[in-house]
């Protein structure tokens, strides 16, 4: 039998042979040692990262021209540009970029590093291209769109929408500053650099990559040439640990100052530890299943109906979801504007089955369940696969690592599918664009959004909603289409949404300054220190 090794005696290792630390259990005081599972990386590239660990990256490694930054990650600050002029009428925003700001390559901040960063993103066409495109930008009309002169970066869109929504576009991932000369003189076969940048970061961030290995490690270390507040820290050191009881194992002994997925019952095992605190984070995140459209068996209306019934969300919010989160049956998070806060389904497996038998849907339905391999994704899905059954609906859990599970959903290969859903940017547009809208369900028009990768054409005049709702100007009246769209979605749509999260960060308590925003693209390292 081939012997496997624990992993903490495997992390352990690994981190001696990285800081050449004399004790395991002391981590080096210049460097933040974190635990967590980090298997959802597909890739690193600002252009094509869109993941949640991918996202906490280059927020650390890259800057956008406006950005939320660590100093309050609830309002937009100045980044890459001091000052910015709009002109609602002509469509345009004109950009002051800062001056004396270095890439880590210490090559210098252009303005076509701006607009070449951009156009890559849209010639790529990896999975966040669709963010820029938002804004009527193509490959093709990107240098008609964005014009330079000198320190002078001019926008334009083409859509009827509030310049509040360009501005939270441009300071989405995709947005992201890459130094051009350093991507394109490691190009390789017309890929702009694509390969080269997801073993090596090329921004003006507060962190380089030291060094990233899949499955492994993502290690940081401080920028040395960053134009703004020095990083308090030298080095983040981020370690692929996926099970939650072994983080906990690790944060109690010492080899790891901080632990970022704990499940509740890891966390109250923490309780009377005074040397480790837990800090509490609100985040955007929701977490949903769906039916993939192309899978027949999986189309009936009455089926999604049924199934918001066969959801026991109460009893996983009160058990094994406890403190990390809450229940929530829409797709724009609570505490934002324009959020639908009603709950209006229950467990209720009498109701469902009459549901089920009204609408004909053919029973016993097994279905294929994809599901992350770790907490608390296997237990949610084990806990539907419990309500689901007494109703003849019986769910086949395929777990996955992160990676594998996205690719797959990408692919619309999936059956049912078990996953959680981040703004790309804070517009409610950003989640009713994936949840409520879908222009064209051929299979080689690639759009990330749940509807396409669902294969789910919504109703035209849920289109037309959308659509109308982005191009509202009154904010009051705009949040309140958004409200109503949500209602709608709820009402029918083959997915059903049952909480958002709350992240609970497990760490020494000689940590301190640690930013962990709404979303994975506001975790901020810059401002750690230890004590």
């Amino acid at each position: 039998m081939k012997h496997v090794p624990h992993p903490a005696k495997m992390l352990a290792v690994s981190l001696f042979a990285l800081t050449a630390a004399p004790a395991l259990a002391e981590t080096p005081a210049n460097a933040l040692v974190i635990a967590q599972n980090i298997d959802d990386i597909v890739t690193i590239d600002p252009a094509s990262a869109y993941e949640f660990t991918s996202g906490e990256y280059v927020a650390n490694t890259y800057d956008q021209l406006v950005q939320y930054d660590a100093e309050d990650t609830t309002k937009l600050a100045p980044g890459l540009a001091t000052s910015w002029e709009i002109d609602a009428a002509a469509k345009t925003v004109t950009f002051q970029l800062r001056e004396g700001v270095t890439f880590s390559s210490g090559n210098p901040l252009r303005g076509a590093d701006v607009l070449e960063s951009w156009k890559r993103v849209l010639v790529l066409q990896k999975a966040p291209a669709f963010i820029l495109e938002n804004l009527g930008w193509s490959a093709d009309n990107i240098e008609e769109m964005v014009s330079v002169d000198g320190n002078t970066v001019t926008v334009r869109w083409a859509g009827d929408f509030a310049p509040s929504f360009v501005l939270n576009v441009l300071a989405a991932r995709p947005a992201a500053v890459v130094d051009i000369k350093t991507a394109m003189a490691n190009e390789v076969d017309g890929d702009m650099g694509h390969a080269w940048l997801n073993q090596n970061s090329a921004g003006t961030g507060p962190f380089t990559l030291a060094r990233y290995a899949p499955g492994e490690v993502l290690m940081l270390e401080a920028n040395g040439k960053y134009w703004n507040t020095a990083p308090g820290i030298e080095r983040v050191m981020i370690r692929h640990v996926a099970e939650a009881a072994t983080q906990r194992l690790l944060l109690e002994s010492g080899d790891v100052d901080m632990a970022k997925n704990l499940s509740p019952d890891q966390i109250a095992g923490l309780a009377g530890n005074e040397a480790i605190k837990v800090e509490t984070y609100p985040q955007t995140a929701v977490h949903w299943f769906s039916f993939n459209q192309k899978h027949e068996p999986l189309t009936n209306p009455a089926l999604w109906e049924a199934s918001r019934y066969l959801v026991d969300y109460n009893g996983m919010a009160d058990s094994f979801l406890k403190g990390q989160m809450e229940v929530h049956q829409a797709f724009w998070p609570e505490g934002f504007p324009g959020a639908l806060t009603d709950t209006p389904f229950t467990y209720d497996p009498e109701k469902a089955k009459q549901i089920l038998e009204d609408g004909g849907v053919e029973l016993p339905l097994n279905i294929e369940l994809d599901v992350i391999n770790a907490e608390p994704f296997t237990d949610m899905a084990a806990s539907l696969q419990q309500t689901f059954a007494p109703a003849g609906i019986n769910f086949d859990i395929l777990p996955g690592t992160g990676a594998q599970v996205i690719t797959k959903y990408r692919a619309r290969t999936h059956q049912g599918m078990l996953l959680y859903w981040g703004p790309d940017f804070m517009d409610p547009h950003s989640n009713a664009k994936a949840f409520a809208y879908n222009a064209d369900n051929s299979d080689d028009k690639y759009v990330s959004t749940t509807t396409w990768r669902n294969a789910w054409m919504p109703p035209a005049d849920i289109n037309a909603k959308t659509k109308a709702a982005l191009a509202e100007q009154d904010a009051d009246k705009r949040n309140q289409m958004y409200v109503e769209l949500q209602s709608a979605m709820q009402e029918e749509a083959p997915f059903v949404i049952m909480f958002q999260a709350v992240k609970q960060v497990a760490m020494a308590d000689g940590v301190s300054g640690f930013v962990n925003g709404a979303n994975a693209d506001y975790v901020y390292y810059r401002l750690v220190e230890k004590q």
